[in-house]
Order: structure tokens, then C-alpha cells, then sequence
């Protein structure tokens, strides 16, 4: 069987969790969250990093640290994970929904501006599959309107746009650690701050609204409740399990790219015959492997390759189902324009086996699969 996911494991983790027990302090904001935040701080470069135990929750950071309010709009992609819409949505705000690039499945940039009202207070970008969206245009039309951005990054860590690390170039960027991502602590993700006075804000409310922080580092002799916020702090053992990853987060690195390469290279003959699409990387990107993606021509025939890699014991997924189409998208947002790209698309694509330490043999399979199932349709 090849599986479609296997979690990441580089063999250092049990080592971390037993010093966690050992230095008797397993609740959150101890040695191996600092060292975790530390790392992200350095390679992102990254005012703040904080630790929270989900990028669910880091994008509610976000969306508290906006000021979202009942009766505001937020502009996002409805191909996305439905976290990106609760976040805002929980504020009491409205999902605004943009269709797609047909080419990185990102949100299009050039329909942004034709979204905003006198409502909008936030856009919140997805980087789908670790390639960064149009960050210069998103941004200029963010700073002549006055408003927000949140980078749902929870696919792109490592990634890169124009040189930026993916989460670092909006106001505030999240990103996920789930036993799905590149790197994982099981459950987790973080918030990545760019602006110091904000990041102090964060830093309460990821503490129950609280300066506790302030008060452990020494900074105040008593702490007390200062402005809304929530139990959003992982625990030490999930930062342990985490920190052994993030050293080794290059040679985790290595090993999908090597994947994705491999699975470009041979099913590049079908693409250029018109058989399959390929993952569009813009030049101004890099990206991090997180997924590798192929396009059938239709709904009918993506169902038709699932079934036959199935028989075969290959697991293969389709991803989101659009959000504006779902019953709480119709009831919590409104499409703006024409879906022209993002239904269709999204019944098209396909994703393939692929982790950290899959083997060559086992990309070859599955790319021999899927030229047969074409050699035969």
C-alpha cells in the first residue's frame, strides 16, 4: 500500500518529549517553546513568533488582533480550508469570497479590489500548496485601502515569495504543524508577527487576554486580565516533538522536493501531450513541496483515476470543496464576480502520495499507474 500520508519523523523526538518530563514543566512557554518561536524568529525573520496548538487558532489570533467586528467583511478564496473562513467569521464577520488563478489555485489578485466595500477590514490570502500568492499587488491594494492582511501560510512554511518568507510580508502570517504538514508536532501552528507593538497584543491574548508573560519574564510583580483572548499555547511536549523537526527541517526539505521533482519529471510526458495538468511554480517563488497536485480534464475522470489507483493500492485525495458552495458559506458569505475558475478547478485536481522518506520506487509506481490508466482511457 502507498499510503497518501505518513507523518513526520526524523528520529529526535522521544529524545526531546523525555527532557520536556524531565525538566518538570510540560504546560506551554517553557525551554522548547522558546527554542521553537527562536528558530521561526531567525528563519523568517519574524518580529514575533508564538506557538499556538493549532493554525486554526493562529488565524483566530489574527482575525482578534484585526479588530474584526460584527458587520465586517473579510475578502479570502473559497478554496481554502474552512479555518480560514471561522476565524473571521466568529468575529461576527462576513466571508467575501474571490475566485481563483486557474494556474496556482491562489486567490486572483487582479478581482481583489472589485471585492472591497465599505465594510472590508482584512484579505486574507492562502498560499495553496506552499506557492505564495501575488504578495505585491495583495499588498498594495491592502495599504491604499487601509486594510489588514492575514497569510493563511498553514501549507508554506519555508516558502518563499520574491525572497519574503510566505507569512512575513502581510501583518500577520499562520502557519500549521499538523500531522499533515511538511513539519508537524501533531496538532499546532504559530503566528507569525511583523509589527512589535502588535506583537506584545498577541502575546496577551494567546495567554487568556492576560500579561502573564510579562509577569514570568519579570517585567510586572503581578499579572492580571488586560484584553480578550483564549488558551491558545501548545504544551511543552508538542513544542519538544516540534523542535527535533525544525533542525532537521533542511534534510525534511530535501526529501519531498526530491519527490515533487521526480513526480514532475515523469508525468511531464502527459503533460505536454494535453492528457494531465502539472503545479505552476511562478518565477518569483519557491516553494516547499508541501503537495504534489495533477489536473484531470473533468470531475468524471479524476473520479475514474481515484478508483483505479485505489485498486491498486495507492491512495490518492481530491482537497477543499469550495466553501460558497457549502450550506455555512452560503449562510456566512457571498461570492463576489463570476466562479469561473474555482468550482471547476477544484473538481479537476488531484493529489498524490507524498511525505518526508517516500521512495523513489514508490513515485515511480505511481506514476506508472497513472500512464497506464491514460494509455488505456
Amino acid at each position: 500500500m502507498i499510503h497518501f500520508n505518513i507523518p513526520p519523523h526524523v528520529g529526535g523526538e522521544e529524545e526531546y518529549i523525555s527532557q520536556a518530563i524531565a525538566n518538570r514543566k510540560i504546560c506551554g512557554d517553557g525551554e522548547f517553546t522558546k527554542r521553537c518561536s527562536a528558530w521561526l524568529e531567525e528563519q523568517t525573520g519574524a518580529k514575533r513568533a508564538l506557538l499556538t496548538t493549532s493554525c486554526t487558532h493562529a488565524l483566530e489570533m489574527g482575525a482578534l488582533l484585526c479588530d474584526i467586528k460584527p458587520g465586517d467583511e473579510v475578502i479570502l478564496p473559497s478554496y481554502t480550508f474552512v479555518s480560514t473562513a471561522n476565524a473571521f467569521v466568529l468575529r461576527g464577520a462576513t466571508c467575501v469570497f474571490v475566485d481563483i488563478r486557474p494556474d496556482t489555485m491562489n486567490i486572483d489578485e487582479t478581482l481583489i479590489e472589485a471585492a472591497i466595500t465599505d465594510r472590508t477590514r482584512a484579505i486574507a490570502p492562502v498560499h495553496y500548496a506552499g506557492v505564495a500568492c501575488e504578495m505585491d499587488t495583495i499588498m498594495d491594494i491592502a495599504n491604499r485601502h487601509g486594510l489588514m492582511v492575514v497569510e493563511d501560510a498553514a501549507q508554506a512554511i519555508t516558502s518563499t515569495y520574491k525572497g519574503k518568507p510566505a507569512g512575513t510580508i502581510g501583518d500577520f502570517g499562520c502557519l500549521s504543524f499538523h500531522e499533515t504538514k511538511n513539519i508537524s508536532m501533531g496538532e499546532g501552528g504559530a503566528l507569525l508577527v511583523r509589527d512589535a507593538k502588535m506583537a506584545e497584543r498577541a502575546e496577551i491574548i494567546r495567554e487568556k487576554g492576560t500579561n502573564r508573560s510579562k509577569f514570568f519574564r519579570g517585567e510586572i510583580d503581578k499579572y492580571t486580565w488586560v484584553d480578550e483572548g483564549s488558551s491558545y499555547l501548545p504544551s511543552e511536549l508538542n513544542a519538544a516533538y516540534l523542535f527535533a523537526q525544525l533542525e532537521n527541517a533542511n534534510k525534511i526539505q530535501a526529501s519531498r522536493l526530491a519527490a515533487w521533482d521526480r513526480y514532475f519529471a515523469n508525468l511531464s510526458p502527459l503533460a505536454e501531450v494535453g492528457r494531465i495538468e502539472l503545479p505552476h511554480v511562478p518565477e518569483e517563488c519557491t516553494h516547499n513541496a508541501h503537495m504534489f497536485y495533477l489536473k484531470a480534464a473533468d470531475l468524471e475522470e479524476r473520479s475514474a483515476l481515484i478508483a483505479y489507483l485505489k485498486a491498486r493500492d495507492i491512495s490518492s485525495v481530491f482537497h477543499y470543496i469550495p466553501l460558497h458552495s457549502s450550506p455555512a458559506g452560503r449562510a456566512l458569505g457571498r461570492f463576489s464576480g463570476e466562479d469561473r475558475y474555482t468550482t471547476r478547478e477544484s473538481e479537476r485536481l488531484l493529489r498524490l502520495p507524498l511525505w518526508y522518506g517516500i521512495g523513489e520506487e514508490q513515485v515511480d509506481t505511481v506514476c506508472e499507474a497513472i500512464a497506464t490508466f491514460y494509455q488505456q482511457s
